[in-house]
């Protein structure tokens, strides 16, 4: 193999390595946010245990809801984020392979690249709506913390 065919082998192995490194960075993000949810899951459900007025009760139920919602997302938002790094490392294992052993793989170096980049772009609007949820759980506890005085 010339070295010319190296470095076009090589070139076309930097985009899925680029994809890599913004999908683990997601994937740390996605980690840390759950981690950050599951302590405040375990608080409101320590707290439940002291509650015994049902109004009360019922708003500790509906932020654990609301606390397993945001959990959920960020489970399935990790689990493509997972797909999409498998994706981009077979992109780069396929393009060698097509490249070094001579044989032809077709399209499968696209479709990997392809199937990584829409697992990732699903895991993003994941995330998304995991902020969304994170900011009306907090909206929804300053709204309701003890003491408030109610507008009007």
């Amino acid at each position: 193999m010339d070295s010319s065919n190296t470095h076009a082998v090589l070139a076309a192995m930097l985009a899925p390595a680029f994809f890599l490194t913004a999908t683990a960075s997601l994937l740390l993000s996605a980690n840390n946010r759950l981690a950050r949810i599951i302590d405040r899951a375990r608080t409101l459900l320590r707290e439940l245990a002291d509650v015994d007025d049902a109004g009360e009760r019922a708003l500790y139920e509906r932020r654990i809801a609301l606390q397993r919602r945001r959990s959920l997302n960020i489970l399935r938002a990790g689990q493509l984020l997972y797909v999409a790094i498998s994706c981009f490392v077979g992109t780069s294992l396929a393009v060698s392979v097509d490249t070094f052993t001579g044989h032809r793989l077709g399209s499968l170096p696209i479709l990997l690249a392809s199937a990584g980049v829409l697992s990732m772009f699903a895991a993003s609007l994941l995330l998304a709506r995991e902020s969304t949820l994170a900011v009306t759980a907090i909206n929804e506890e300053m709204d309701h913390r003890p003491g408030k005085r109610k507008p009007g």
